[in-house]
């Protein structure tokens, strides 16, 4: 039965990926419903308000879920948010068993539909496969419990640690595969962040760009601006980008430049602000209100030195150039002020390694 178990749990996190970049503020889910061993309906959660994983699945099974089991990678529901509870339906289907991967760290769920199930006669089995589940929902997990975006900090850098020479020349420090991995990950966050210097120097898109074009919907793209230096013609502002553009600023901005991005449809959020830039916390605590769970942060230098220092991330992603670019005055890709000893560094746990053609990629988790 285990074998069996995480044999149609993993069908069930592979559909649940076919959400990735879809779902937010929701988790992606997967749901797969057997009998006899063999597949009778399956399902993804495809957006917010649209019916959850496990509601495709009843629907494609229809009567012959009777008696069935159903596999799911997240605790079905029982309270009414956009969608009814999938809890009744599963019930009112006359489902046998629930074998689901984790439990719903929502505070409204949380554990209450797998108790409604089992006093409906369902018989629940929780944890198969759990580890792989809670790493695809990492960022719901955090938004949803800590009420703060989950961040991931992306870095292209060559082997010295430099992300754009001495003149500001950065393209292309990474190859075209370590590129095309950057655009897909893209496509499955919430926001882009930047620091203006970026816009700056290089006037980035900040848009996923896959090659095959396959993309849900574009990222919300945030810009750090506490003096609104943001030129007017930067191409973020262009009308034939899909996607909003947020510039995150504070009172130290001038007002008549307020009114010009304005025009542009640019939002604009007055934030806190610290050592005369954009607060980060209090920036983070606005875009939950904007239901942003997911941010990536690409640079520059100073932005990221700035979530770093404002304790935020939670991911890093290094991708390392075998090339040396050297110089003094050439950016690194971390700036600001840094540790004063090295038994004082930030550490990674978790840590992944990855050949991305003849680039590295290195991966971890902040160390709490």
């Amino acid at each position: 039965m285990r074998r069996e178990d995480e044999k149609f749990m993993r069908f069930a996190l592979e559909l649940a990926k076919m959400g990735k970049g879809l779902t937010s503020p929701n988790p992606c889910v997967g749901a797969v419903i057997v009998k006899d061993g063999k597949v009778i309906g399956k399902g993804y959660h495809k957006g917010a308000g649209r019916p959850h994983a496990e509601i495709y699945a009843l629907r494609q099974a229809g009567r012959k879920a009777h008696g069935a089991t159903l596999y799911v990678s997240l605790e079905p529901c029982r309270h009414y948010g956009k969608t009814p509870p999938c809890t009744n339906a599963i019930i009112s289907h006359k489902i046998k068993r629930v074998v689901t991967a984790m439990k719903d760290p929502n505070p409204l769920n949380d554990g209450k539909g797998i108790m409604l199930l089992r006093r409906n006669g369902v018989e629940v089995k929780v944890g198969v496969l759990e580890d792989e589940a809670k790493k695809m929902n990492e960022a719901f997990m955090k938004f949803i419990t800590k009420k703060i975006p989950f961040v991931t900090v992306k870095v292209a850098q060559s082997l010295d640690g430099k992300i754009a020479t001495h003149t500001g020349d950065s393209k292309w420090i990474t190859n075209e595969v370590a590129r095309e991995y950057v655009h897909r990950l893209r496509g499955k966050v919430d926001a882009i962040l930047v620091g203006v210097k970026t816009v700056l120097i290089d006037d980035p898109l900040l848009t996923a760009r896959p090659k095959d074009r396959k993309i849900g919907k574009q990222p919300i793209r945030i810009i750090l601006d506490s003096k609104l230096r943001i030129p007017l013609n930067a191409r973020i502002f262009s009308k034939a980008l899909s996607g909003k553009v947020i510039i995150a600023t504070t009172r130290l901005a001038p007002k008549n430049k307020l009114e010009a991005l304005k025009k542009k449809n640019a939002e604009i959020l007055i934030v806190g602000s610290r050592d005369g830039k954009v607060n980060i916390k209090s920036l983070m605590k606005e875009l939950v209100k904007k239901d942003i769970a997911h941010v990536l942060v690409e640079g520059g230098g100073e932005a990221i030195a700035s979530v770093i220092e404002a304790k935020v991330v939670d991911k890093v992603l290094f991708f390392i150039a075998p090339k040396i670019i050297g110089g003094r005055q050439a950016t690194t890709s971390v700036e600001g002020a840094g540790v004063n000893r090295v038994n004082r560094a930030i550490e990674l746990k978790e840590v992944g390694f990855e050949s991305i053609g003849d680039n590295f990629l290195i991966e971890g988790y902040i160390k709490d």
